[in-house]
């Protein structure tokens, strides 16, 4: 009896010091400033395929990912904690987006790597369970995460720490946040076709800021991928010339050693250009990103849209319902109605009809006044929130950009200067 009130003690004890670490670490993710990535080290690692059975009961091939997690803060004995590690489907990243996009509606989501590639040079595989592509999605999908974990919203959220950390319950634990209905709801609010009057100058602009950066994202991708094109077939031209030193230098007595190391270094000349254009297709990758940052701030604008008409909407029904209450008080009827049409056809409504119709048009006043306080508080509260995200957009896709592109180039002039070297030994 003894041991086991030992080892219940033990058990309380230990059950005590896991919900204080647990109170700490919620403590922690809600301080001001702080993010996540500052706390944690996230990688996806790795990427297996797999076989199972889908919800229609069919068997399909999926890829999962190894996201690999560990607290940076060292434990009470002074080490570092084991990392965690758990699996995930593309898709179950993709629920995580979505449920921050609801829940944060003025953020512009970090987007995750393409479904399908696009804008890519023709010897790509754009197979989603090619290696070369599963691979490039990992990467994709280890940036989602780091870009999340390191936005100073988005990274304080408890949903996002039981994905990392939970391999189990994690789902549920989205779908009981209800956001679900309000996604499906917003989703058929924001197909549907609307027009406010009074649009916000702000986001007007932004929505054509969005509109350029697609297009010139769009038109660099296409000209890149039109020039690694091209120059793959340049580069495999000479292949050809390869093969023909080769056999010429078996005819050739007196320059036949040359003509073969001529050709053996067309071969290794052509041959380099599969793994310059897959370099190429990392720094592509980085740029595309941006194209889907676009749609990303598209969507921001839009879901403003919907909640100024909504507020407009709320607005204009509340001034109606205070006319009709006017009119019904002094039984002066100020603008054509069927309602005003009756009453000089058969006569004023009866004073105890007229006080339970301004009874439930009070009701409805105050339910409408509370409703335009809750829109105002939620388009102000979208405004002062998406030009927060702008500035910080703006700062980080100048940056990101700017690396990106003079890493490419960087890496486009160490290309340019094995050309000569290859032709030196060539002619030699």
């Amino acid at each position: 009896m003894a041991e086991d009130g030992k080892e219940d003690s033990l058990a309380t004890d230990d059950d005590s010091e896991q919900t204080a670490a647990d109170d700490s670490l919620n403590t922690t993710m809600v301080e001001d400033g702080s993010t996540l990535l500052c706390r944690m080290e996230i990688c996806v690692a790795e990427a297996e395929k797999r076989s199972g059975k889908n919800a229609m009961g069919m068997q399909e091939t999926f890829s999962v990912y190894l996201v690999e997690t560990r607290l940076t803060d060292s434990g009470p004995d002074g080490r570092n904690p084991a990392p965690d590690c758990l699996w995930r489907r593309y898709s179950e990243f993709e629920l995580l987006r979505s449920y921050l996009m609801v829940t944060y509606p003025f953020v512009v989501a970090p987007p995750l790597p393409e479904k399908r590639a696009e804008f890519v040079w023709h010897k790509l595989s754009a197979d989603n369970m090619d290696p070369d592509f599963v691979e490039r999605r990992r990467v994709g999908l280890e940036n989602f995460l780091l870009r999340v974990a390191s936005h100073p919203v988005l990274s304080n959220n408890k949903i996002l720490y039981h994905f990392l950390t939970e391999e189990h319950g994690w789902r549920e634990a989205v779908y009981d946040t209800g956001f679900q209905a309000k996604a499906d709801s917003r989703i058929r609010a924001l197909s549907a076709t609307f027009r406010v009057r009074n649009p916000d100058k702000g986001f007007v602009e932004m929505k054509h800021y969005s509109d350029e950066l697609q297009s010139h994202t769009s038109q660099l991708l296409r000209a890149r991928a039109r020039v690694a094109d091209r120059l793959y077939g340049v580069y495999k031209v000479h292949g050809n010339y390869g093969r023909v030193f080769s056999e010429w230098s078996a005819i050739e007595k007196e320059m036949g050693d040359g003509l073969q190391s001529a050709g053996h270094h067309m071969d290794a000349y052509a041959a380099s250009i599969d793994d310059i254009l897959e370099e190429e297709e990392h720094y592509a990758d980085q740029i595309k990103e941006y194209l889907s940052y676009a749609e990303a701030l598209r969507t921001v604008c839009r879901k403003h849209e919907l909640t100024q008409f909504e507020l407009e909407v709320a607005s204009q029904d509340l001034i109606s319902k205070k006319q009709q209450r006017e009119e019904l008080a002094t039984g002066i009827v100020r603008t054509f109605s069927l309602k005003g049409m009756t009453n000089k056809l058969f006569g004023q409504e009866a004073p105890v009809q007229r006080e339970a119709r301004l009874k439930v048009l009070e009701e409805l006043i105050t339910e409408g006044e509370d409703t335009v306080k809750e829109k105002t508080a939620e388009c102000e509260e979208h405004v002062e929130g998406a030009w927060l995200e702008m500035q910080r957009f703006k700062e980080q896709k100048d940056k990101d950009l700017r690396e990106a592109l003079i890493n490419y180039a960087l890496m486009q002039i160490s290309m340019c200067k094995k050309v000569p070297s290859s032709s030196t030994c060539s002619a030699s």
